[in-house]
């Protein structure tokens, strides 16, 4: 697979950083113009630019849409922040009430990046790597297993810190290595988040605090997750007209068991009472970039 390589530096500094992104500066900062697709990387004057981590999605330490502000349990969101920025190379960091970092050492990490694209709010999409980089910054460059081994993407679905979570961008060489590993960190051991996920086996919602109290709130993937905060956010508890939210907001998808590509969540997504399940795994399923 074919993706932009950037060299730079890792920074944290004013950021609320946690297990999927974080912040980073090309050593030349007009190589964002190179991102390839149809969405330009938003930076400041300094070439700053958010990373969203590719095929992994870490617990929301601070989540808001049509509500207050809220998280999911914080023991797992907290552990995947804090490996990331130990991976990186970052050996301390002090945050403030509000969890954003005024203090890191050292303020910035040499690394690279691999990239094939942004998202529509103009994040970079990208695999991140430390060390000496794999080829020439600003060049395109084969992403190959081992070379996706290399990347703390790898290294946080395999220590069973984030769910995989894939997008069409990445190829099935590279998903099928993640999926591998994700499946690795679930059995014989289930490590990290695993040991409470109940995203297949079902969480009990009667409101808003069933997931996000920091000890008994529900252990799901993240986007289930933040689509129930959305449907509770409108008013009720009463999961009865969730499906129905779920065709509305129409994500789009491929559940890779089956071939079929359907709109909307409410097909792998099953309600009875309080009871809410996904019928198929995280790694079964291929989202299209909203």
């Amino acid at each position: 697979m074919p993706m932009l390589l950037i060299k730079g530096k890792y920074q944290i500094l004013g950021g609320r950083s946690d297990g999927d992104t974080v912040h980073f500066t090309p050593d030349t900062p007009s190589e964002w113009n190179l991102v390839p697709g149809p969405h330009k990387v938003k930076r400041n004057g300094a070439g700053r630019a958010k990373l969203r981590l590719d095929a992994i999605d870490a617990l929301e330490t601070h989540f808001q849409r049509g509500g207050p502000e809220v998280s999911q349990p914080l023991k797992f969101a907290h552990a995947a922040r804090d490996e990331l920025l130990k991976w990186i190379g970052f050996t301390s960091v002090e945050r403030d009430d509000d969890e954003k970092v005024i203090a890191a050492t050292p303020e910035s990490v040499p690394g690279w990046i691999l990239t094939g694209g942004a998202t529509a709010d103009k994040r970079c999409i990208a695999l991140a790597g430390k060390g000496t980089p794999p080829g020439a910054s600003g060049t395109m460059i084969r992403v190959d297993v081992p070379l996706l081994r290399t990347t703390v993407n790898h290294h946080m679905i395999a220590a069973g810190l984030v769910y995989p979570t894939f997008y069409r961008n990445l190829f099935a060489d590279l998903r099928d290595e993640l999926t591998t590993a994700s499946q690795a960190a679930q059995a014989p051991v289930k490590k990290g988040l695993w040991a409470e996920d109940v995203t297949t086996s079902g969480a009990t919602v009667t409101g808003m605090d069933s997931l996000t109290h920091p000890e008994h709130g529900a252990v799901i993937l993240p986007k289930l997750f933040r689509r129930l905060v959305e449907y509770l956010n409108l008013g009720t508890p009463d999961l009865a007209g969730f499906p129905a939210f779920l065709d509305a907001a129409a994500d789009k998808y491929w559940i890779l068991s089956t071939g079929q590509s359907p709109t909307g969540l409410d097909t792998v997504v099953d309600v009875n009472g309080t009871k809410v399940k996904m019928t198929h795994p995280p790694e079964d399923l291929v989202f299209e970039e909203a």
